[in-house]
C-alpha cells in the first residue's frame, strides 16, 4: 500500500477485539432478549470502540453475531472477514470452542494448549471479562460456551504463518491491545517469536531465518528442513537474532540476496529498503583490501558482484556471519549465511 508523507494512516481492530464486541452483542440477546445494533466494548488500554452488528441469529439456548473486521489501512489479510460468535447456555464458567474458520493448536509452544482453539490469552479475557459484565447487567451466572468462526477463515489461513506454527483449519483469534496500527513491525516480530517457540518446544535444533521465497527454497531444499523450521524472517534480522539470543536453537542459518544480506554484514538489523541501505564506499575498501577492483562506483550490490565476482561474496558472508554473531553474543546457537542469487544458485556460504 503506498501512502503520502503527510497521510495520517487509520488504524483498526484486531480479531479478537472484534471477537469480544460479537460476544457481548449475542450476550445481550441470549440475556436480554434483544440484539443491539451497534455495540462497544472497552480495550486494555482504556479505548472504547463501537462496532456495526451483522448476521444476528438467536434460537432455543443460543444467539450468535457478527462483526466485520476493519483493520484500518494496514495490509491485514483478514481485512473485511467477518469474525462470527454464537454463546450457548452452558455451565461451568466460560468455555471457548473454535467454529468454522478458526484454528486450533496441534503444536506445543504457543501461549494456548494443545487442542484447543487457536484464540489466544488476551481475547479470552476480553471475552470472559463481557461475560462477567453482562451476567451481573442481566443478574444470570457467568456460564457460557462461546464459539468463534470466521468464514473463509481456513483459505485465509493458508496466507499466514499458521500451517508452520502447528494451528490447523484456520486462522488465530488475536491482539494485545485490540488496536490494529497501520504497517506496525510488531506483528511480523511477534510471529517470528511465535516460531522459534514452537520449533523450541518441538525439539527443532536447526532453524533457518531467510529474507525471501527464493532463498527460504534454495536454504530447505540445502539442509532438508521442515515447514517449521523456516522462519520468516523477511526483514526483521534483529527481532529474529535477539530473541534466539534469549531463547537460543542450537543452529540458525540465514540465508537472502546479496542486497539484503550486504546490509546485515554492515551491521544493519532491519533489512528494508526504506530503513538500510549499502554503504558502497565500505564496500569498495572492502574490495580493495582484499585485491578485488573497487565497487564503491557500484548502484546495487548486485552489480558490485558482476564486476568483483563471487570473491566478494565470499567477503560479504563472511562479515555477514560476524555481524549475526555479535547480535547473538554469547548465546550457545551455532550460525550460518547462504547468499542466493535471483536464479536460486548459491553465491557463497560462510559458517557452521
Amino acid at each position: 500500500m503506498s501512502r503520502k508523507p503527510d497521510q495520517d494512516l487509520r488504524r483498526g481492530w484486531t480479531t479478537g477485539a472484534c471477537a469480544t464486541a460479537a460476544t457481548k452483542a449475542a450476550l445481550m440477546a441470549l440475556w436480554g432478549g434483544a440484539f443491539p445494533d451497534r455495540v462497544q466494548i472497552v480495550l486494555p488500554k482504556g479505548e472504547t470502540p463501537e462496532f456495526e452488528v451483522v448476521n444476528a441469529a438467536r434460537g432455543h439456548g443460543w444467539a450468535e453475531a457478527g462483526i466485520v473486521k476493519d483493520a484500518g489501512d494496514d495490509p491485514d489479510v483478514t481485512h473485511g472477514a467477518t469474525i462470527m460468535v454464537r454463546v450457548t447456555a452452558s455451565q461451568g464458567g466460560v468455555v471457548f470452542r473454535a467454529g468454522g474458520g478458526v484454528g486450533t493448536v496441534t503444536k506445543p509452544g504457543l501461549p494456548i494448549a494443545v487442542g484447543e482453539p487457536a484464540i489466544n490469552p488476551v481475547p479470552r479475557q476480553l471475552m470472559a471479562a463481557v461475560v462477567e459484565e453482562m451476567a451481573d447487567l442481566y443478574g444470570t451466572s457467568p456460564d457460557v460456551e462461546i464459539t468463534v468462526g470466521i468464514p473463509g477463515g481456513a483459505a485465509i489461513a493458508l496466507k499466514t504463518w499458521n500451517p508452520r506454527l502447528g494451528i490447523v483449519g484456520g486462522l488465530s483469534v488475536l491482539g494485545t491491545t485490540g488496536v490494529v496500527r497501520p504497517f506496525s513491525c510488531a506483528a511480523w516480530i511477534a510471529s517470528i517469536h511465535r516460531g522459534i517457540d514452537v520449533a523450541r518446544a518441538g525439539g527443532q535444533t536447526h532453524v533457518a531465518g531467510c529474507t525471501g521465497a527464493t532463498s527460504e527454497r534454495v536454504v530447505q531444499g540445502l539442509y532438508g528442513l521442515p515447514d517449521h523450521a523456516m522462519l520468516d524472517m523477511g526483514d526483521f534480522a534483529g527481532g529474529l537474532l535477539k530473541y534466539l539470543r534469549k531463547n537460543p536453537v542450537a543452529h540458525i542459518t540465514i540465508g537472502g540476496g546479496i542486497g539484503k544480506i550486504t546490509k546485515l554484514a554492515q551491521g544493519a538489523v532491519d533489512l528494508h529498503s526504506g530503513r538500510s541501505q549499502v554503504d558502497f564506499g565500505a564496500l569498495g575498501r572492502m574490495a580493495v583490501a582484499a585485491g578485488l577492483p573497487d565497487v564503491s562506483c557500484a548502484n546495487t550490490a548486485l552489480e558490485a558482484i558482476e564486476v568483483a565476482g563471487k570473491p566478494l561474496a565470499a567477503l560479504i558472508a563472511d562479515q555477514a556471519l560476524f555481524a549475526v554473531r555479535k547480535l547473538l553474543r554469547d548465546a550457545p546457537v551455532a550460525a550460518d549465511i547462504v547468499i542466493i542469487d535471483r536464479a536460486g544458485g548459491i553465491l557463497a556460504r560462510a559458517g557452521a
